[in-house]
Formats: structure tokens, C-alpha cells, sequence
């Protein structure tokens, strides 16, 4: 169904690409500000985060994928009919999807760092 070159999820390069698909400055402002970070920054993957869910892309279709994921996600920001607000709110909630998973990655590694300090001690 996927070609070698298709994303498995919405990829950070097509972040700028969804500039122009609402007219909310709001909108335009974190569109901006996502596009110009590492696609590795928290706030570049909770907006990732955000559009996979808007976009359904873990429901993505043979036609989906034929489209790609900028004209997916383009058409799926354009068709949600959910206020600013509400998007920001989405935001937010990725943003603190992201954290927690980090904050349980770093905790994870900072216990395998202890227990190899205790061993070598």
C-alpha cells in the first residue's frame, strides 16, 4: 500500500505547507514558530502529534497515502470546523502528551545510568 518514500505519520517537513489553510493569526503564528524547529523539539512534535490525530493518519488509507501527507493534512486542518481555540486546546494537550512521555523516557534512563553507577562503585 505505502511506497518506500511514504511517511509512516505526518512529517515535520510538511509543517509549512498548513500555513495557509486556516486564516486564524493564531494559527499562522504556530505554524511559523513549529516550522522553524528541529522536527526533535517538543513543541514540533505535539503539533506532529496533533495533526496525526486531526489528519486520522493511523487510519491511513490506500488513498490516504496516495494523496500524501501534505494534501491529506492540508484538506483535514481546512475541514475541521473546531474553532482556534479549541485547536490550541488540542495543542496544549499534545504539548503535555509529549512531556510526560519524555519526562518517563528520562526517568528510564536515568535509572539504567544508576543502576550501571551502582554496579561500578
Amino acid at each position: 500500500m505505502f511506497g518506500s518514500k511514504t511517511p509512516f505519520l505526518f512529517p515535520h517537513e510538511s509543517v509549512p505547507h498548513l500555513r495557509d489553510c486556516r486564516s486564524d493569526k493564531a494559527w499562522v503564528e504556530l505554524v511559523d514558530h513549529v516550522a522553524t524547529l528541529p522536527e526533535t523539539h517538543e513543541d514540533s512534535l505535539a503539533f506532529q502529534l496533533m495533526v496525526i490525530h486531526m489528519a486520522g493518519c493511523l487510519r491511513c488509507t490506500n488513498y490516504k497515502a496516495n494523496l500524501g501527507c501534505t494534501v491529506c493534512s492540508q484538506r483535514a486542518v481546512r475541514n475541521t470546523k473546531a474553532p482556534m481555540s479549541t485547536i490550541m486546546r488540542w495543542f496544549k494537550r499534545a504539548q503535555n502528551e509529549v512531556r510526560e512521555f519524555l519526562a518517563t523516557f528520562t526517568e528510564e534512563n536515568k535509572a539504567v545510568a544508576g543502576g550501571d553507577d551502582r554496579r561500578a562503585a
